[in-house]
């Protein structure tokens, strides 16, 4: 079922305001939508990329009758995306919804939109190209919510490669994962504000209205840093190995523009939490590069040797200069030369 914005007037067997839309929004329902209240709001935003495929598979989990998923496609205008995700929506055995943005809103606006729809008392946020790695995930994650007794706090399960194609089209993206974002929850307790990847992450309804994404991080990168790091300062961040696979790996192109646009989330992120970005070789790296000579040819001669495939150079040589490149980048920007 759609109800668009136009319509004022919302049928009288449709529940209130989870189904009504926002001005510029299209909402899509399944029938089960507000029939019981969930224990776990699983909360998915999406931009050109189809959650089918994550809502099929928290589907066979254990556990997924006492849960509400509900999807916001921040404005990917693709018809046949939009029938996919309504598909697996319809089909859920739990209450799930679609929330289609008919513009693109940016990734802080959307995970609040999901937040201020959801009903449980616990959220649940995955990014649309997460696939959980075993069918206790969510029983997994709902015994984590128990044992704090309703507690406010938040629980980070990590990430996985599990499930991810190899591929010579993205193995530059895989190493770089591997190294940096695949981590044990024993080390990331060490700093856990700081490692709070919000692809998979279990969080109160408490925080969430108290503690919002920052939309004034725009585009890619470092709002998940920055919301974690003001998380932490007033809550109970664990974090615990419960992993979901990171399936949408990125071609070393598309990983590179991404850090190429995301220097100005960076430094944003630096300047509200000096201490803790202080302590991180980027941004050891990056201040360093900021006053070198000849650091827009660093960036351009790093940046070639990590596009080379991988019959051509090592994957260590490529994801080092890969490093290099986005410090560089990061230096040049006019924060950092401050």
């Amino acid at each position: 079922m759609i109800v668009e914005t136009e319509q004022r007037e919302i049928p009288s067997e449709v529940p209130p305001s989870p189904r009504a839309a926002n001005d510029g929004e299209l909402v899509h329902a399944n029938e089960r939508w507000g029939q019981t209240v969930a224990k776990l709001s699983i909360l998915i935003p999406t931009f050109r990329d189809s959650a089918h495929a994550l809502i099929n598979r928290l589907a066979e989990c254990d556990g997924a009758v006492d849960t509400e998923v509900i999807v916001y496609d921040d404005g990917s205008g693709d018809p046949e995306l939009t029938a996919l995700m309504s598909a697996a929506v319809d089909t859920y055995p739990g209450g799930s919804c679609l929330i289609t943005a008919l513009t693109n809103k940016g990734r802080s606006a959307g995970r609040n939109r999901l937040e201020e729809t959801a009903n449980a008392e616990w959220h649940l946020f995955l990014d649309a190209d997460m696939y959980p790695d075993d069918v206790a995930f969510l029983s997994r994650y709902m015994d984590a919510m128990s044992s704090q007794n309703g507690a406010p706090r938040m629980i980070v399960g990590g990430f996985s490669l599990n499930f991810a194609p190899l591929s010579s089209k993205t193995d530059l993206h895989r190493a770089q994962s591997l190294k940096s974002e695949c981590i044990a929850a024993e080390t990331r307790n060490l700093e856990p504000g700081r490692f709070v990847f919000t692809s998979n992450v279990l969080v109160h309804r408490h925080i969430m209205e108290t503690i919002t994404f920052d939309p004034a991080f725009s585009g890619w990168g470092w709002e998940d840093v920055d919301w974690g790091l003001r998380v932490a300062d007033r809550y109970p961040v664990l974090h615990i190995d419960n992993t979901a696979t990171h399936l949408g790996l990125d071609p070393a192109s598309v990983l590179i523009s991404k850090y190429e646009k995301s220097a100005g989330n960076f430094w944003l992120a630096a300047e509200r939490h000096e201490d803790a970005m202080k302590a991180t070789p980027l941004y050891r790296m990056s201040r360093r590069f900021a006053r070198l000579p000849g650091r827009a040819l660093l960036a351009g001669l790093s940046k070639q040797v990590a596009l080379l495939p991988a019959s051509l150079m090592p994957a260590a040589i490529r994801l080092a200069c890969l490093k290099v490149f986005r410090a560089a980048v990061y230096g040049g920007h006019d924060y950092a030369r401050r």
